[in-house]
């Protein structure tokens, strides 16, 4: 069997409020393997976003256990969580936030450019995974001339474009239309399957 690529152990968050103490996460366990892709069900407030946030290693205010490939990652300084947070981890939220002045090439390459890779290899990383997300003709087009679902599609390939160990997707298709979010959704799991990867997606 797989080593996970997530194991999460006692995870606690409470919020004081005046003199209430609001306990969002109780010593929450779970693992992830590789390929697998688990969704956080329930409704807004229910806790779903800390824990996505406790497991993208903010620092502070969490108590547990956050293994992630292996790295006993809670514990670590800011420069560790930093490391971790920069090779084995992507991030997809509900709105897109690229970068408006550039192409979605441009938007898919920059973030494998911080990472070290070449110009050359980024733009066969980029291409080949906008191609597998339906956008090959469409890469040279920046945000405000695609449509909402294409830029999501763009978002997804940005998320996995330095090959992260594990996903982090926060609602990753709630600005869509219901048609949409199935086919870029679908599009989202096939490549991170393909990918080997592991995915925590939060939804409603």
């Amino acid at each position: 069997m797989s080593e996970p690529i997530l194991s999460v152990s006692g995870l606690k968050r409470s919020f004081v409020q005046g003199d209430v103490t609001i306990e969002v996460l109780r010593g929450v366990d779970f693992d992830l393997a590789p390929g697998e892709i688990v969704a956080l069900l329930g409704p807004s407030g229910s806790g779903k976003s800390t824990l996505l946030q406790a497991v993208g290693l903010p620092g502070g205010g969490f108590a547990g256990s956050i293994r992630i490939d292996g790295v006993e990652a809670a514990s670590l300084d800011n420069e560790g969580r930093t490391k971790v947070r920069r090779e084995a981890l992507g991030f997809i939220y509900q709105f897109h936030h690229l970068r408006p002045d550039s192409s979605a090439m441009e938007n898919v390459v920059l973030p494998q450019l911080v990472q070290g890779h070449s110009e050359a290899d980024a733009l066969v990383r980029s291409a080949e995974l906008l191609g597998a997300l339906g956008l090959a003709a469409r890469v040279d087009h920046k945000p405000s001339k695609l449509s909402g679902g294409e830029q999501q599609r763009v978002a997804v390939a940005r998320a996995l474009a330095n090959r992260p160990r594990l996903i982090l997707a926060d609602e990753p298709t709630g600005n869509l239309d219901e048609g949409t979010a199935d086919v870029v959704f679908g599009q989202f799991v096939e490549l991170v399957r393909a990918e080997g990867s592991a995915a925590l997606v939060a939804t409603h």
